[in-house]
């Protein structure tokens, strides 16, 4: 937890003592690898293998599968802000275990479970999700990769693009549609790493996250066996809803999370920087600056912890996420675009960690459904809709 903040209420000792161990984790095992990673596109396989020893993937599974159990978020909320305040933001650790993996939780049998799970916790098994198309991103009416139903299985035809982990991945849930004359009859499917037909294009180049590898995944008739589909493969589209309540409150902990990481570096660069003879932080525009900034994180932060704690008791619903996800992605892009500001030219720099930041940030307005569909989600919950009359 950061030190400018205020104490913060929903945690308990054993949230302190977790804190701590991912701290040194990050510290040791991440920290000092972050530039290579990013040069390279991609962090190691490694690096998910020394996360599963530790215990921090699949931390929600039953012992039996490989987990310990914990359905708390805030476990999960801790290790996004040590990994983005001592590590870096494209480690994407809980997009494996926390938004992937949770479809097999959910929907696999026990054959299914035992068979992927395992492997996911150790880290040994990483994981992707295919849902984007070159046509279609936050509307997922819009998927054309198809499965046709044959020989005791299904053949997958079709392309997905910016998928995140999609090089290093070992086993891909993809998304296609079963059924043409149905807009929602889609198939969740778990393809795996050999199996023929299926093929990885190049690493994307991105404005930022450089230390995740994204990519592009193809699909020319590629069997896979019916132990391979999750649930129902009529019922894919009503699987994915069901995801994205936790998925938009995980990229609103990941954004406030970003923004005070960026608070946090540039307090002290503005109290050691001069400029007119002075302490950049004796300017009043500055101070005004940090001021508010500050007092916005922290009204953020604890709105956001609630809703975490909300999310644990089952209370929290589509509307309200999509108005933690569309407000974090907003105030983390304004925090950092502050703080670059207040690096002056140095803040244009890449060997300043705050430049790298600035582009990690803008997808965030993106991914897990844009700004857009936020406000269409939130505007529609209160009963508007280009239907009315």
């Amino acid at each position: 937890m950061s030190e400018t903040q205020p104490r913060r209420l929903i945690f308990d000792s054993e949230h302190d003592q977790f804190r701590d161990s991912v701290a040194r984790f990050v510290q040791k095992e991440v920290a000092p690898h972050v530039d290579r990673w990013r040069a390279a596109g991609r962090c190691d396989r490694e690096i998910f293998e020394k996360a599963g020893a530790h215990g921090l993937l699949l931390m929600w599974a039953d012992e039996i599968d490989g987990g310990a159990g914990i359905a708390d978020l805030r476990y999960e909320q801790i290790l996004y802000e040590e990994m983005i305040r001592h590590g870096d933001i494209g480690v994407y650790l809980t997009l494996h275990s926390r938004l992937v993996a949770p479809y097999i939780g959910r929907l696999g049998s026990d054959e299914q479970k035992r068979r992927w799970l395992t492997g996911a916790a150790l880290g040994t098994t990483i994981l992707a999700v295919a849902m984007t198309e070159p046509g279609a991103g936050s509307d997922l009416a819009g998927i054309q990769a198809r499965a046709e139903r044959r020989d005791g299985g299904w053949v997958i035809n079709g392309a997905k693009t910016y998928i995140s982990n999609g090089l290093n991945a070992d086993a891909v849930i993809v998304v296609a549609r079963t059924n043409p004359a149905e807009r929602r009859a889609f198939g969740l499917f778990i393809v795996e790493r050999g199996m023929p037909g299926f093929e990885r294009g190049h690493k994307l180049a991105k404005l930022g996250l450089d230390a995740q590898d994204t990519a592009e995944l193809f699909f020319n008739d590629v069997w896979v066996p019916d132990a391979n589909v999750l649930g129902d493969a009529m019922h894919g589209f009503a699987y994915l809803a069901e995801g994205l309540i936790e998925e938009r409150l995980l990229a609103a902990c990941q954004s406030i999370a970003h923004a005070q990481a960026a608070f946090d570096l540039t307090l002290p660069y503005v109290k050691e920087r001069r400029a007119f003879g002075r302490p950049l932080g004796a300017l009043q525009n500055t101070r005004f600056v940090m001021a508010r900034r500050r007092a916005e994180l922290d009204a953020m932060q604890t709105w956001i912890d609630a809703l975490v704690m909300e999310h644990n008791a089952g209370r929290l619903d589509a509307a309200t996420a999509a108005s933690a996800k569309l407000l974090t992605s907003e105030l983390e892009n304004h925090v950092i675009d502050d703080c670059v500001q207040l690096h002056g030219g140095a803040g244009y720099m890449d060997e300043y960690r705050i430049s790298r930041m600035y582009r990690d940030a803008r997808v965030s307005r993106i991914f897990a459904g844009s700004s857009e569909i936020m406000l269409e989600i939130i505007g529609r919950s209160l009963g508007l809709s280009d239907r009315m009359e």
